[in-house]
């Protein structure tokens, strides 16, 4: 398999479906930030809200993976749903998807990386063994450093039939 690949594709964060990651043997998902699950005025749609907290509730450990190191957007939502994170992850590198893996104290075949980057968040989680899921960016409007990458990743995307 190529670590291009996600596991699964879906329109949003909202449509990712709990019965569908218990299937797959998910217990831990790890949720990417910018254009995940906030806009770049740092908000929050309110069913991406709605779908941290039921996923809560089905007893999923919920964690944020992030390569950012701005903590006025991290430590809000951590502490908003009461959940841990790495920042300044450094996507795709292994360490920050492995630190996640060590603090949820789970195999990373049972965690799952939800995030709208096929360079960052698909390839580092294919990289550690996780299940991938790749998410449309819940914005068009985004940073230079993400906006270069999506003509490349609309190809991988194309070419694996999503």
């Amino acid at each position: 398999m190529s670590n291009l690949k996600p596991d699964a594709f879906f329109e949003g964060i909202s449509y990712v479906d709990f019965n569908f990651l218990k299937k797959h043997n998910i217990t831990g998902i790890l949720l990417d930030i910018d254009n995940t699950l906030i806009d770049m005025q740092k908000k929050m749609p309110q069913e991406i809200s709605k779908w941290i907290e039921d996923a809560k509730r089905a007893n999923f450990e919920i964690m944020i993976l992030t390569n950012t190191n701005k903590m006025d957007k991290v430590a809000p939502i951590a502490e908003k749903f009461d959940i841990k994170y790495v920042n300044f992850a450094k996507k795709p590198a292994k360490k920050g998807f492995l630190k996640a893996a060590s603090i949820l104290n789970m195999d990373c075949k049972n965690i799952a990386m939800i995030g709208d980057q096929i360079l960052t968040d698909v390839i580092g989680a294919n990289r550690v063994g996780m299940f991938s899921i790749y998410v449309k960016p819940i914005n068009k409007k985004e940073y230079w450093y993400t906006a270069w990458k999506r003509p490349i990743e609309a190809l991988i995307l194309k070419h694996y039939g999503y």
